[in-house]
C-alpha cells in the first residue's frame, strides 16, 4: 500500500509482535509522516550488556528477514 494509515497499521503491528516476541520495548520515533519509512527505537534494559546485544541482534536478525522490510540502517548505543 501506499499510505500513512496502511504504513502505520503496519508498523504497529511490527512494534507489537517484537515487543511481544523479545520482551523490548519497541517505538517508531522518527518520520511518523513518510508512508515509505519508519525510523524504530528499540530498549532493552538489561544488567548483562552481552545480553542486550544478543537481544538486539535477534530483533535485527528478524526485521531482517521479514521480505516486508528493508533495514537500511541500524544503531546500538549501551548506556
Amino acid at each position: 500500500g501506499s499510505s500513512l494509515k496502511e504504513k502505520r497499521q503496519v508498523i504497529r503491528s511490527l512494534v507489537e509482535t517484537t515487543r511481544r516476541r523479545f520482551n523490548v520495548s519497541v517505538a517508531e520515533v522518527a518520520d511518523l509522516d513518510l508512508w515509505q519509512r519508519a525510523t524504530l527505537g528499540i530498549a532493552v534494559v538489561s544488567n548483562d550488556a552481552a545480553h542486550a546485544n544478543r537481544v538486539l541482534d535477534k530483533v535485527l536478525d528478524q526485521l531482517e528477514a521479514n521480505p516486508a522490510f528493508e533495514v537500511g540502517e541500524a544503531q546500538v548505543e549501551m548506556l
